[in-house]
């Protein structure tokens, strides 16, 4: 769980967005929102909303990802396919980080 702060440091890549001209990777300055855990006091019920929330990004990560290759697979177009794992790249981070806060508000155990 300490761990997760780390992720922040991937807000850096949306600094290419502005040396390329490619505004896909504005999307990456989300990241680092992940630095506000370098703060917090690590506990068990932390813990467990964490391994909660990412359960729930994995399960669309998982149902996201096997219907952008089946559309890829159907459809053989590759940007279409590239764009279609870029949004499940995203709802899974938006899954995670609504999920959590869901969790940590209640205050399920």
């Amino acid at each position: 769980m300490r761990n997760l702060k780390f992720l922040a440091l991937l807000g850096l890549l949306g600094l290419l967005g502005l040396f390329t001209d490619n505004p896909g990777f504005y999307g990456f300055f989300g990241f680092f929102a992940f630095a506000s855990f370098s703060g917090m006091k690590e506990d068990e019920l932390l813990q467990k909303n964490a391994c909660r929330a990412g359960f729930n990004a994995f399960l669309v990560s998982l149902v996201g990802l096997a219907l952008a290759i089946a559309l890829g697979a159907l459809t053989l177009d590759l940007p279409l396919m590239s764009l279609a794992v870029g949004i499940v790249f995203a709802a899974q981070l938006v899954t995670f980080v609504v999920s959590f806060q869901i969790y940590e508000r209640r205050g399920d155990s």
